[in-house]
């Protein structure tokens, strides 16, 4: 398990090798490559051992390729020895689908919950025992995450999965701490929020949540 020591932070989106080496180095713990051809932030398979090269150079994190439903034509890519340590499942996949995969890729497997209703939470339950951890995001029509939409804190107030569970969506460093007080996610996972364009990102709005989550966990 990743989820030792929360919170932890994760930044995503990259699709540059300095970025990745310099992020790395402000102290994050994960750091996220979109494999998805729709979003702006995708990153072609030849490109990721770059980035995830160049992450391992900058400190100690682990590197995340973020998918959407992939076939089984798509398995080999999906695979260890390619930089990554976590592949996230960002689609419609179901427990079996999940389950499918963790039996046949050699990496961890994350699961994203887009949340649209309050009820959506309740499908947490479903994936207890079957990935390593559930990444909760907002739900937008058309688009997977990254939009930096957020899901309303009143709905995640008292949410406790079984699961290790990280919160996407609007996290920056204006957020950050309001949102580790009242909701305590294992982890945090921000995108949209620190860019200055897309798959481009600000570090000194890096650093700055950085510092921020650090703090929330020292206090």
């Amino acid at each position: 398990m990743f989820l030792v020591s929360s919170p932890l932070l994760k930044i995503c989106g990259l699709r540059e090798p300095a970025q990745a080496t310099a992020i790395a180095a402000l102290g994050v713990d994960a750091i996220g490559v979109i494999a998805v051809p729709s979003s702006p932030r995708f990153v072609p398979p030849a490109h990721r051992p770059d980035l995830f090269t160049a992450m391992a150079a900058g400190g100690d994190c682990f590197g995340v390729l973020v998918v959407a439903d992939p076939t089984d034509d798509q398995l080999e890519e999906l695979a260890m020895g390619r930089g990554h340590a976590v592949v996230q499942l960002h689609g419609d996949e179901s427990v079996e689908r999940c389950r499918e995969l963790a039996q046949r890729l050699d990496v961890r497997l994350w699961k994203a919950l887009r949340v649209r209703t309050p009820e959506d939470l309740e499908r947490a339950a479903a994936y207890a025992g079957v990935v390593e951890a559930l990444l909760v995001d907002a739900w937008q029509p058309g688009q997977l995450g990254g939009t930096g939409h957020r899901i309303p804190t009143a709905w995640l107030e008292g949410f406790r999965p079984a699961s290790p569970w990280w919160l996407a969506g609007g996290v920056g460093p204006e957020t950050a701490a309001e949102l580790l007080a009242r909701l305590h996610p294992d982890g945090l996972d921000a995108s949209s929020s620190l860019e200055d364009r897309p798959g481009v990102k600000n570090l000194a709005l890096v650093a700055a949540l950085v510092a921020t989550v650090r703090g929330s966990h020292a206090g």
